[in-house]
């Protein structure tokens, strides 16, 4: 079942089969969790990149580099250029996830270790699911809510758990780039039913380019930059900023926004293992709780209803 079955026109007359339905919905799902697992990094990676290199050359470098490659596959695909609606939408997916998640957390792990950072951004599937509700045009069922709030709670019980303390600037830094970025996935992850996974990232990317190039030329590192640092920062660019959204809209546009967008409760945990092998930093044991519960909440809005408008 191509993704784009799952755009319900107004004068669509036939829903798809639940077992077509039930198909996409799991490719959907392991689609985004393989997205998931990619970003999952990303902390980490800002955190070695920040190191060495001034976080709005990390933050906007990465745009550039990924841009030069989402060319090249919009090129390779013969893509046609997006109609106007979709510029519209394509801009907000610039904002959220080219320009101002990068910048926020780039700007913040420059404070906090990146243990801190996974924490904070846990918000993220509790936003995107609201956003899956004002811009994906999906109505998910109480049972769905119900799945997601226990997940929700064992985050914040997760995040109470380390005593974060005060809230500082790098908080509200790391908070107002889950808002955007929230935004910016149900955004995309509704254009992708029509244009497409990899193609809505590359027209992203090339719609951002005439802030991102000059920013980054502005901000070039004129020291010494560790092997650490570059690293982190090939990451960001390939990975982070590329490859991992081919994956996380195919999946948001197969499985839907709302139910799709809740395998990021695993970015979470998964972070905190990463930070703790290549940085070194320390995972609770309450770590090991709220993995299980988040795959409990995951498992339950898997099997919860969904209606998309």
């Amino acid at each position: 079942m191509s993704t784009e079955s799952n755009v319900i026109d107004p004068g669509a007359i036939a829903a798809p089969a639940p077992e077509e339905a039930r198909r996409a919905e799991l490719r959907g799902l392991a689609l985004a969790t393989l997205g998931v697992a990619i970003f999952s990094f990303s902390l980490p990676a800002t955190r070695l990149a920040v190191a060495d290199l001034d976080p709005l050359f990390v933050a906007f470098g990465r745009a550039v580099v990924a841009a030069v490659l989402g060319a090249a596959v919009l090129r390779a695909l013969r893509a046609p250029r997006p109609s106007g609606a979709q510029w519209r939408s394509l801009a907000i997916v610039a904002f959220g996830v080219v320009a101002a998640f990068p910048l926020f957390t780039a700007l913040a792990l420059r404070h906090v270790d990146a243990t801190h950072g996974a924490v904070v951004i846990a918000l993220l599937p509790a936003w995107t699911a609201v956003f899956a509700v004002l811009r994906a045009g999906e109505s998910p069922s109480r049972g769905f809510w119900l799945a997601a709030g226990f997940g929700l709670v064992a985050v914040l019980a997760f995040i109470a758990s380390r005593g974060l303390g005060a809230i500082g600037l790098a908080d509200v830094e790391l908070l107002g780039a889950t808002v955007l970025c929230s935004l910016a996935y149900a955004e995309g992850g509704a254009l992708s039913r029509t244009l497409g996974g990899p193609q809505t990232i590359c027209w992203a990317l090339l719609l951002a380019l005439p802030l991102s190039l000059p920013l980054t030329l502005a901000f070039l590192p004129g020291g010494h930059v560790g092997t650490d640092a570059w690293l982190g920062f090939a990451y960001v660019s390939l990975f982070s900023m590329f490859l991992g959204f081919f994956a996380w809209y195919a999946g948001l546009s197969a499985g839907g926004v709302a139910k799709a967008g809740q395998t990021q409760l695993l970015q979470t945990p998964l972070t905190l293992a990463l930070s703790a092998i290549v940085l070194g930093e320390h995972v609770p044991p309450a770590a090991i709780a709220c993995t299980v519960a988040v795959l409990l909440s995951i498992v339950g809005t898997q099997r919860a209803r969904v209606v998309r408008r």
